[in-house]
């Protein structure tokens, strides 16, 4: 009988605290209701009162211009960002997902997500330079000059899987108030493509391995050139960041874009790297498509992944440099400035 009562007593204590749930969750979702109402209406009239600011002479911008900057930064970058309007969700996320909402209540929870990103774009920029480096070691000195195609075929299936995390990623910083610009996502849609592509492409071996293979072993120097742009490249835009934050010029979900604020010296190593990547991928993709229009190489895959490679050369050239600035939308490349250098005060 003890067991029976103590049964019921867990059943009644179950049924309590599910009622007690539903309770706090009906007056949570009705409170969140009413804090999203008011910072819409707050944010709507931020975005009024900058507009008169900017339209009336009669009164003196600057200060009032710097209030409502101030404003504006503890709305969109402190715990009441999580109830303004977030930007719908891509098609990617939608596709993987569903309709599922991927934007965290938290703003620790956001912050988590964006460390969580750079680690990831850190760790394959590693692996970015060490397979393709892997792969040429056991070519020249393991496979006598030829280079299977698993190993190769393994690559590419991971330059698909990494292109897609990177995508899936930062669909969802986005989502939660990255500053993320639309065609870097399209950038990377594009390079899961031709991953995709370059799957279907069959690497030949003997005979003549050396002249048939010369396309993939160029274009595995191209990747470990890549992976060492990468690395100063990430070292470059966190150091830009983190100066832009303390700036209040950047909000702290953001990651790549703005000013820079990149150490003495760095850029002259960084600029160069960066564009003598890009005319070395052009080259690639004329040297292939020459083979493919005197017929030494038929494949489609080569023309197709090569014509891109010539035309969309792999990126804009000097990823992280450029930035659309100003209302015009212009391409500008971040001027090294000193003004940035020193220590911000807190």
């Amino acid at each position: 009988m003890e067991v029976e009562e103590e049964v019921k007593q867990i059943i009644d204590e179950v049924k309590e605290l599910h009622d007690s749930a539903a309770s706090f969750i009906s007056s949570s979702s009705q409170q969140e209701l009413s804090l999203r109402q008011k910072a819409s209406a707050v944010d709507s009239s931020i975005r009024r009162l900058h507009s008169t600011i900017v339209s009336n002479k009669n009164l003196d911008p600057k200060l009032l211009e710097e209030d409502l900057h101030r404003a504006r930064c503890m709305l969109v970058d402190g715990e009441t960002s999580s109830f303004l309007p977030s930007k719908p969700q891509g098609r990617f996320v939608r596709m993987f997902c569903g309709p599922v909402n991927v934007r965290a209540l938290r703003k620790d929870v956001q912050l988590k997500v964006k460390e969580e990103y750079n680690r990831y774009r850190d760790k394959t920029a590693l692996l970015f330079l060490f397979f393709p480096a892997t792969l040429l070691i056991l070519r020249s000195y393991y496979w006598g000059g030829c280079l299977p195609a698993f190993p190769v075929q393994l690559y590419e299936a991971w330059l698909l899987f990494l292109y897609a995390g990177l995508a899936m990623r930062e669909n969802i910083l986005r989502a939660n108030g990255s500053d993320i610009r639309p065609w870097w996502l399209y950038h990377h849609y594009c390079a899961m493509a031709m991953a995709l592509v370059s799957l279907t492409w069959e690497i030949k071996g003997q005979p003549n391995c050396v002249q048939k293979q010369r396309g993939v072993h160029l274009f595995l120097q191209w990747a470990m050139m890549q992976g060492v742009a990468m690395l100063l490249q990430n070292r470059y835009q966190r150091q830009r960041l983190y100066t832009r934050i303390a700036l209040g010029k950047a909000k702290r979900m953001d990651v790549v874009w703005g000013e820079t604020a990149g150490v003495d010296g760095q850029l002259w190593l960084l600029c160069p790297i960066l564009f003598i990547l890009q005319v070395f991928e052009a080259y690639v993709g004329l040297l292939l498509l020459r083979k493919t229009v005197t017929g030494v190489v038929n494949e489609w895959q080569v023309y197709f992944s090569h014509s891109r490679g010539i035309v969309f050369n792999g990126s804009i050239p000097g990823d992280g440099l450029w930035d659309s600035s100003g209302s015009d939308g212009s391409w500008e490349l971040h001027k090294y400035s000193r003004d940035t250098d020193g220590k911000v005060k807190s």
